[in-house]
């Protein structure tokens, strides 16, 4: 796997009607989006539980009897902005105003914003949102080499999804072997404790979304267990995963700063 400097988003959608369906397949085709395909708010639910979910798109016409329940999973995971999808007849004010009511970022018009429905999302998706606020690594960290720059962005392009120092090495043109030696010059952080907290940031985020616990977090992630995020918690910036929601990205580069960014050996 090449490491792309931003991966593609991934964005979960409820579209039942068939206008609707036709406006996704034209909007976000499979090699740019990858698309996840929920029914019910059951099903909304399950897609953000076991993927780290960019997008969301509901289609605010639709005859289902669980509509709202399942737009109301807006106010539950905030860090993926919900869009909702109608063909803007007089009749919807009432949708409007409701998907207003619950936060949903924007509305899509079918049969208006077909052909820029894609660049409407995607830089407000999780991941672009992610990767833009971190573009440029935090200086207490330590990276001022350009190459580590280029490191940084592309990890951080990740959102907190695994990345591996093979991957990376392969995408900047380098052996694994050089790649973390020249990474770790100048008293600058080890590679994979970089990675590591970069996936604590993402893992922040998410944690302050009400519908997630710390095992949903750890499983968005690819961490193996929540047992496995509480390790790398504590090892990285010394503390509990449960303390996660409460702390800013200044405060965990902070103490990831404070000595904890390379190895004991």
């Amino acid at each position: 796997m090449l490491v792309a400097a931003t991966l593609a988003p991934t964005v979960v959608v409820h579209a039942v009607r068939d206008r609707a369906r036709a406006f996704v397949r034209s909007a976000f085709p499979k090699r740019r989006t990858r698309i996840l395909v929920a029914r019910t708010a059951g099903e909304m639910e399950n897609a953000f539980r076991l993927n780290l979910v960019d997008a969301a798109i509901v289609d605010l016409a639709s005859p289902a009897d669980d509509l709202w329940k399942l737009a109301g999973l807006a106010l539950e995971y905030p860090s993926a902005p919900f869009f909702g999808l109608l063909p803007l007849r007089s009749a919807d004010g009432p949708a409007l105003a409701r998907a207003a009511a619950l936060e949903f970022a924007d509305v899509l018009v079918e049969g208006v914003d077909d052909s820029v429905a894609r660049e409407l999302v995607q830089p407000r998706t999780f991941t672009a949102r992610f990767s833009a606020a971190l573009s440029n690594p935090p200086p207490p960290i330590g990276l001022s080499d350009e190459r580590q720059h280029a490191v940084w962005r592309i990890i951080v392009g990740q959102a907190g999804r695994p990345v591996r120092t093979g991957d990376i090495a392969d995408a900047v043109g380098l052996s694994r072997e050089h790649l973390s030696r020249v990474f770790s010059t100048a008293g600058a952080p080890n590679l994979k404790r970089v990675i590591d907290l970069v996936r604590l940031i993402a893992a922040a985020e998410l944690a302050k979304n009400p519908g997630y616990d710390v095992r949903d977090v750890a499983a968005v992630l690819g961490f193996a267990s929540s047992s496995h995020l509480s390790s790398t918690s504590q090892r990285i910036v010394g503390t509990r995963p449960a303390s996660l929601s409460r702390l800013r990205t200044v405060d965990l580069v902070e103490r990831f700063s404070q000595g904890r960014g390379r190895s004991r050996r």
